[in-house]
């Protein structure tokens, strides 16, 4: 990863900021996005100066459409970007309302659809683009269907737009993660308690018997984001314990 140009949406917490930090290790330069205020400032300071930190709402239409803009003021060009932003609010059908369905499908597929036109100008050739979608994707979660709905819908964008990009040398793929610990899993609209059993439900169905965690994914980030993978094309590699075995 010696000296490329890596954007990570996402990238001030958990999956994101773990990848950032390993590619930084391996000398890239890195720009995160982010949305939370304390988060971005956290992000700074553990980062450093040479990482670019950008406030981007991925649920914001103009901040997606805006946001090569916004990396053309740090750099001409990307060699890869980890669109990694994403939200999930978990619970039955009859308790799902618009704003929710509404939520997950801007923040979790418009907004990574939309990021993406605005840098396609930006990126390399070759460079890659890696999504982050989920084994709910190709589960039947209960509880979990608008989440679910969403991280398909990135599932079989990536496998069209590979297809699309593929001339201009742009390799476009995903990564699906089963549980992982990560602060997502605070956001989901349950009750402490409540989270804590489902946390533990979900650790017990892989087959390690534990959550994932964010270094793990990031270590698939990055090798998706490299020369090392420039033989996959329009893969969704899935690492998620096992879960989806059982």
């Amino acid at each position: 990863m010696k000296n490329k140009t890596i954007l990570i949406t996402g990238g001030t917490s958990g999956i994101g900021l773990a990848t950032a930090q390993l590619l930084q290790s391996e000398g890239a330069r890195v720009l995160v996005t982010g949305r939370n205020p304390e988060t971005l400032e956290a992000a700074r300071s553990t980062l450093g100066p040479s990482a670019v930190v950008i406030a981007s709402d991925s649920r914001s239409l103009a901040d997606s459409q805006a946001l090569g803009a916004e990396v053309l003021k740090h750099s001409k060009h990307l060699d890869g970007a980890f669109l990694n932003a994403g939200v999930g609010k978990f619970g039955p059908i009859d308790a799902m309302t618009p704003e929710d369905f509404d939520w997950m499908f801007s923040t979790n597929i418009r907004g990574p659809y939309f990021q993406l036109q605005s840098i396609l100008s930006l990126l390399a050739k070759p460079s890659s683009v890696v999504l982050t979608a989920s084994v709910a994707a190709e589960l039947g979660l209960p509880g979990a269907s608008v989440y679910s709905a969403t991280k398909a819908a990135v599932v079989s964008l990536a496998k069209t737009l590979s297809v699309e990009l593929s001339q201009r040398g742009i390799r476009v793929n995903t990564l699906s993660p089963g549980p992982v610990a990560t602060p997502i899993m605070g956001k989901m609209g349950m009750p402490a308690e409540a989270q804590k059993g489902f946390e533990d439900q979900m650790a017990s169905q892989t087959l390690v018997k534990r959550m994932g965690r964010p270094e793990e994914i990031a270590n698939l980030a990055r090798f998706l984001l490299s020369d090392d993978s420039s033989f996959i094309i329009g893969a969704n590699v899935t690492i998620d314990g096992g879960i989806s075995l059982t």
